[in-house]
């Protein structure tokens, strides 16, 4: 074969794919970073509710190959209970050791040789119970009458807090129209393609514990202080490594941090490193998961159909646990919570009840998801009480103008909501699904169109957290805020520039971005950059809220890398300036791999920074000779939660206008999406590819909780969803409608690049818009749609309480 003729070689459009496809990812189960590592299994609970009357060890301890076995007398006598964002009486440790509250709970932890011998094992280890009453729903766990979980705290709400913006009682005493209803969010996961894997290995150094771990983990690192706390030791003991790839997370894996403290413990006893990696079941049954919310919201309305005021009580099922960093699923969208709409009278009422089901944490869009299913699905409902066009309702009620401060505190940035709205109305082609919508209940079909506009909140502000504790019991000087973020960059003596993140991706390409944005900023082709993503708490910088969650790297972790791009320009510059003549520095320019004067003259980039180390004395005086930079972006707007209860939850706003219709076949009564028209607003857009691949993706996870995935119990509390027989999930065989996307794009003035987040968008804006959309589909039968999922089984249950009723 000629040269000519030869085929194109495949250029991969991200810098992580060509290992990944390759199979060349490092994955935790690929590596081995300790020799004489022994293998863990976790005794597990089969019981939602039970008093631990006895747990015997002794026919594991003796089973050949077995190092060591720990129960609950071993976690209770040296670990302390993970530190909880309230002051709930309801202590959190990595095992039950006075009662289960959970199937799946863990109980005992078996080190052997290898994984077999460690399940046999497992297997001789006794628990004797005492079987309590159980209960796995929110509003089931508010009853007087419910069972307690834990019996010191006196009730199952964790906590409880009442918030109330503006005149809102003189709003709904004038209102034209007040409409009420309640919704059911449920609860589901993000089912990663790696379960959780951890390696921990206990040491005594310089006189104490230390304690070395590697985990698929990706934040938030506040929770590095809390394992810490866990383990009785100083954070500066505790040794956290995430390998480059960690095979998903979505959120969940935030959740492991209990195994790291746990598998810890059992390397301390075993006295060799000892690693764990979950299978699927364990997952399913006993990881962590998106918290379940039951709702009611209020709108006061005058006349015209303009929302007045706004009245939300939200219970979440935070499961047996108020696992930290819970209760954020309140709070996260707690400045956003009246979403895009001019609302500036609001009353909230947040409640975590705790059951017997397992712990939540982060899911993906976490707390949007839950607040979006209710608020969108209350302006489909006000407008078909009033009369109105949904989507007229809605953009009668918009924001218009930027910067916009929302009665809770949030500051909308920038965006042209309107605009958004209309291009996805446009591209919907919203005549045409009318017309199919006609001809579907003229020939007794059923066909639905649901819109839903949602604010994207990204850069998380973890001040937020605060608003579970009431003002005047913070403890002055113990405030939290931020959204900080931390980049190492260094030049090598040949001018490669190296870029080194604490952001801990999960496959979202931040090492492609990171390199292409320090490229761009210092002027240098792509194959002069290189970026590490490999994160070691003990030489990558990271600080509590470094960590891969809530859409925090386009805002945060770029405005970081330009930072230091810009520390590094200044010496180059200055060094470059010694090869031209001492022109003045300032007036040098980065680019094409070169630094260039006003007149054209230039040197190479490396030749500027090979001064720096060859020849330093040569560098004008008080310039540095330190081609190194460590910079962090702290974003000022970000502050703690003030004393009357607001707060600017997250850095920046995006904005996604998301219009859904559905097919229902009149006799499967199977639902299926005809089209899908999706508008974002991420601000600046930093790498096209890479932002369609977050909006399908945060889609396809959205058709999850909309149509497929919920975690499920029997009355008496044990999971009924716990393999993938039960817990659907969406495939690409489900994803084939007919998708289109388009951009708005409206700089953020907070960032240096104008960058929002953009991963969770659709996972927020889908769920509800198909709810709207199966909603609009079965109006003429008076179905209503008050909950999620939704397929063909849910349908006719609807239509036969409907018979019925």
């Amino acid at each position: 074969m000629t040269a000519e003729a030869a085929p194109p070689r495949w250029t991969p459009s991200r810098d992580e794919d060509a290992a990944l496809v390759a199979g060349r990812g490092r994955f935790l189960d690929d590596l081995d970073p300790l020799p004489g590592t022994l293998v863990a299994a976790v005794v597990r609970s089969t019981r939602p509710h039970a008093r631990l009357l006895s747990v015997d060890l002794s026919r594991a301890r003796a089973h050949p190959g077995v190092a060591a076995v720990i129960g609950p007398d071993e976690v209770r006598a040296a670990l302390r209970p993970f530190p909880l964002s309230t002051g709930a009486a309801m202590p959190y440790l990595p095992t039950g050791v006075d009662k289960v509250r959970f199937v799946g709970e863990p109980i005992a932890v078996v080190v052997a040789t290898d994984r077999y011998v460690a399940e046999d094992a497992a297997e001789l280890v006794a628990v004797d119970y005492e079987d309590l009453p159980a209960v796995s729903t929110a509003r089931s766990g508010l009853a007087d009458d419910a069972p307690l979980l834990h019996d010191d705290a006196g009730s199952n709400v964790a906590t409880d807090r009442t918030f109330s913006f503006g005149d809102l009682d003189e709003r709904f005493a004038a209102a034209a129209h007040v409409v009420t209803r309640r919704y059911e969010f449920p609860r589901y996961s993000s089912v990663p393609m790696e379960c959780y894997s951890v390696i921990a290995h206990w040491t005594e150094q310089d006189g104490g514990p230390f304690v070395e771990a590697w985990a698929n983990f990706h934040g938030p690192f506040s929770m590095v202080p809390v394992m810490a706390g866990a383990l009785r030791i100083p954070t500066s003991r505790l040794r956290l490594h995430v390998p480059a790839d960690i095979g998903g997370s979505f959120g969940i894996k935030a959740g492991i941090y209990p195994y790291v403290v746990l598998l810890a413990l059992a390397s301390k006893h075993a006295g060799t490193p000892v690693r764990w990696t979950e299978d699927r079941v364990e997952h399913l049954t006993a990881s962590s998961s998106g918290a379940d919310r039951a709702m009611e919201f209020s709108a006061a309305l005058d006349a015209e159909g303009t929302i007045t005021a706004l009245r939300a009580d939200l219970v979440d099922n935070v499961g047996a646990y108020l696992r930290p960093p819970e209760p954020s699923t309140l709070y996260r969208c707690f400045g956003n919570i009246t979403g895009p709409y001019r609302i500036d009278a609001v009353g909230i009422r947040a409640r975590a009840v705790v059951t017997n089901t397992m712990p939540t944490g982060l899911n993906r869009g976490f707390g949007g998801q839950q607040l979006y299913f209710g608020l969108e699905r209350l302006l489909d409902d006000v407008a078909a009480e009033l009369g109105l066009d949904a989507v007229e309702l809605r953009r009668r009620n918009l924001i218009t103008s930027f910067p916009h401060e929302t009665a809770t505190g949030g500051v909308y940035d920038s965006g042209d909501y309107l605009a958004a709205l209309d291009l996805a109305t446009k591209n919907a082609d919203l005549p045409e699904l009318e017309r199919r919508r006609e001809e579907a209940r003229a020939a007794g079909a059923h066909y639905g169109i649901g819109t839903a506009l949602v604010v994207d909140p990204s850069g998380t502000n973890i001040g937020y957290v605060g608003l579970a504790t009431p003002a005047e019991q913070r403890t002055p000087g113990r405030d939290k805020s931020g959204s900080t973020e931390h980049v190492r960059m260094s030049v090598d003596p040949q001018g490669v520039v190296t870029v080194m993140l604490g952001s801990v991706p999960q496959g979202q390409g931040h090492a492609t971005v990171a390199r292409k944005v320090a490229a761009q900023r210092l002027g240098l082709p792509l194959e002069q950059v290189r970026c590490v993503i490999d994160m070691d708490t003990a030489t990558t910088p990271w600080t509590v809220t470094s960590g891969s969650y809530s859409s925090r790297f386009a805002p945060l972790v770029t405005s970081a890398v330009v930072a230091a791009a810009d520390t590094v320009a200044t010496t180059v510059r200055a060094a470059a300036s010694t090869l031209l003549d001492d022109v003045d520095p300032d007036t040098l320019v980065l680019a094409d791999g070169e630094v260039r004067t006003p007149d054209g003259r230039g040197v190479k980039f490396r030749h500027a920074a090979g001064v720096v180390h060859w020849d330093p004395a040569a560098l004008p005086p008080g310039v540095p000779a330190r081609l190194y930079a460590e910079a962090e972006f702290s974003p000022r707007e970000t502050r703690a939660a003030t004393a009357d209860d607001r707060i600017n939850s997250s850095l920046c706003y995006g904005f996604v206008a998301e219009i859904v219709a559905v097919r229902i076949d009149p006799d499967t009564l199977e639902i299926s999406v005809d089209r899908v028209s999706s508008v974002h607003d991420a601000g600046t857009v930093l790498d096209q590819t890479l932002l369609d691949g977050q909006v399908y993706g945060a889609l396809v996870h959205g058709l999850g909780g909309a149509a497929y995935e919920e975690f499920t119990h029997a009355p008496s509390g044990q999971p009924t969803a716990a393999t993938f027989l039960d817990y659907l999930c969406p495939t690409s065989a489900e994803a084939g409608f007919e998708l289109l996307t388009d951009h708005v794009v409206s700089p953020s003035p907070l960032t240096p690049l104008g960058a929002k987040g953009c991963g969770e968008g659709s996972s927020m804006s889908f769920p509800v818009a198909y709810a709207n959309a199966v909603a609009d589909a079965l109006a003429p039968l008076g179905i209503d749609i008050t909950s999620l999922p939704l397929h063909g089984e849910v349908l006719h249950q609807l239509l036969h309480d409907r018979k019925d009723a």
